[in-house]
């Protein structure tokens, strides 16, 4: 399992980490039942804090993409795809309403907007 961490990106460690795992589990790279790695061992080769690690597992379990226990580990948990599917609308929809708001700003019409998307979706 790679994780590229940016010490440049805004985004926190905890958070690049999360996501990185979250992707891996929803482009099922990582699947069902899949153990992921320690929480020391994972901190130790990202060379970040065990207690950064540790908040972005509290998370992916707190969003039910894995399940861990003490003594067992991390592991994938099975997805609730309507779950997901909805969550990654909304995502969608937040990104979309940004790119309308700039569009409105630089006098971008809805056809040449509807055509970019068009564009970026067939790249």
């Amino acid at each position: 399992m790679d994780i590229i961490i940016s010490s440049k990106s805004k985004q926190p460690i905890y958070d690049q980490i999360y996501s990185q795992i979250k992707t891996l589990i929803l482009t099922n790279e990582l699947k069902v039942g899949d153990a992921l790695p320690g929480i020391r061992p994972l901190a130790s080769s990202l060379k970040v804090s065990v207690i950064t690690v540790k908040k972005a597992y509290e998370l992916l379990q707190r969003d039910e993409f894995i399940d861990s226990s003490v003594g067992r580990g991390s592991f994938v948990a099975p997805q609730n795809l309507k779950k997901i599917r909805n969550q990654q609308l909304i995502v969608i929809e937040e990104y979309l309403t940004e790119a309308v708001l700039i569009s409105k700003n630089s006098g971008i019409k809805v056809d040449e907007l509807t055509e970019m998307l068009k564009n970026c979706f067939e790249k």
